[in-house]
């Protein structure tokens, strides 16, 4: 059964209903980038990742053969370093039980995925799980393929089967949504600032100060 049209907010991956999914964002992977500059999909990865921490947002992570693919970026590894990937032997990730009972276990229905390759491992689990009548969205900034018309064909043909895409700057500030949620401000500035070059120093002088007076 297909997810169910949303509109107005409930179209958005809006904070209490959301959980990620990184998918295999190891070093053979990322090595067969050619859809981007490799480094800017580990990049931006990090800062999906440091997003998703910073609000709360359950986070999975997942790997395959990763005695022959390697294992996790260390620096995505760095962000969740009390948590194991599930490493897997299928290659589409909604195949393994593990992953799909762990996504099931947080309640959530919002389901983010980002990962190597996006014609591959991420259509493959977002085609299923959208079919399954989760919300997916699948942020295309923080995956890649192993050439630009794969990454492409692959995020036109998951639009088709009702895939949200989005980018990993873009879902911060939705999940963000408000100003006045300002104990994430400053996380989310700081790392907006550290891996999207946006400049908050003023915001969060601002805060700071708001902070210093009480009032």
């Amino acid at each position: 059964m297909s997810a169910v049209a949303r509109t107005g907010l409930q179209a958005l991956p809006t904070l209490e209903e959301s959980v990620l999914v990184l998918i295999d964002h190891q070093p053979f992977h990322v090595a067969n980038v050619n859809s981007h500059e490799p480094t800017l999909i580990v990049n931006n990865v990090i800062g999906l990742a440091e997003t998703a921490k910073a609000f709360g947002v359950p986070t999975i992570l997942t790997t395959v053969a990763e005695g022959r693919d390697g294992y996790l970026v260390q620096e995505l590894q760095d962000v969740f370093p009390e948590q194991k990937p599930i490493d897997r032997t299928f290659i589409n990730a909604w195949q393994d039980d593990r992953v799909v009972e762990a996504v099931k276990a947080t309640g959530r229905r919002k389901l983010i995925i980002a990962g190597l390759w996006t014609e591959i491992c991420v259509a493959m689990s977002a085609i299923q799980a959208s079919g399954e009548g989760f919300e997916v969205y699948v942020v295309t900034d923080a995956s890649g393929g192993v050439s630009k018309e794969a990454h492409d064909m692959a995020v036109r043909r998951m639009a088709r089967a009702g895939v949200v895409p989005i980018t990993w700057s873009a879902l911060a500030g939705e999940l963000q949504c408000d100003g006045v949620r300002e104990e994430t401000v400053p996380a989310v500035a700081q790392v907006q600032t550290e891996y999207d070059g946006v400049a908050f120093g003023w915001e969060t002088q601002l805060l700071a100060c708001h902070a210093g007076t009480g009032g």
